[in-house]
């Protein structure tokens, strides 16, 4: 069973108990963003925070250590805020799934220089890594299908493919850090709510529009 708690190990409790490392991450996530993994070195990292790229050794074993603590730290903070979203009272499945889906959209455009990194940068993780990140973004995967299904058993949503709806809707959240905002896209609250009427909209219809 999937959970939002990071693995255990040395790495975990660097960067979670140490300010020293979580400025590291913060500094790392704006050069990978700009310039990506495999274009940021250690070195860029540094001199970012004005410190010595030795200093960053006492907290990350290498950049790609570095990368899987932002990567695991990223995808439970997302998941987090769904899961409180689809906590939150609702009167039916359809003002569930707008409320989580809404959620989701805004941490993307709130927090999209994480999200580019943890989103598209993954694939530079060690295999073990790589494993450990996707059970996380799986679980956020499982919450938004698990409102369909429940919507869907009820009669409320009558989608073809159940599979197929929730693939769209993550893929539609997790693509808003790659462009927003846009000259036709400024306003994330407005955007993120456009998207949760989208997200019923499928939910909601058995055919394809």
């Amino acid at each position: 069973m999937t959970t939002s708690t990071p693995p255990p190990g040395p790495l975990q409790k660097s960067w979670e108990t140490s300010r020293a490392a979580k400025r590291i991450m913060s500094a790392a996530v704006e050069v990978f963003s700009e310039r990506g993994f495999g274009g940021t070195s250690t070195r860029d990292i540094a001199r970012r925070l004005e410190m010595s790229s030795a200093a960053m050794y006492p907290h990350f074993d290498s950049k790609e250590d570095l990368l899987f603590a932002i990567a695991i730290d990223g995808h439970r903070r997302a998941l987090e805020t769904l899961q409180d979203a689809a906590r939150a009272p609702a009167p039916t499945h359809s003002a569930k799934l707008a409320t989580t889906v809404e959620a989701f959209a805004n941490w993307e455009v709130d927090n999209r220089a994480l999200a580019r990194v943890v989103q598209y940068e993954i694939r530079a993780l060690a295999p073990e890594h790589y494993r450990d990140v996707i059970e996380l973004r799986r679980s956020t995967s499982n919450l938004i299908e698990s409102i369909i299904v429940d919507g869907h058993r009820d009669g409320e949503f009558r989608c073809a493919s159940i599979p197929d709806v929730t693939l769209a809707i993550n893929s539609l959240c997790v693509d808003i850090c790659r462009w927003f905002p846009s000259a036709q896209h400024r306003d994330g609250a407005a955007l993120a709510r456009s998207y949760a009427r989208m997200a019923v909209a499928m939910a909601r219809t058995d055919e394809l529009i």
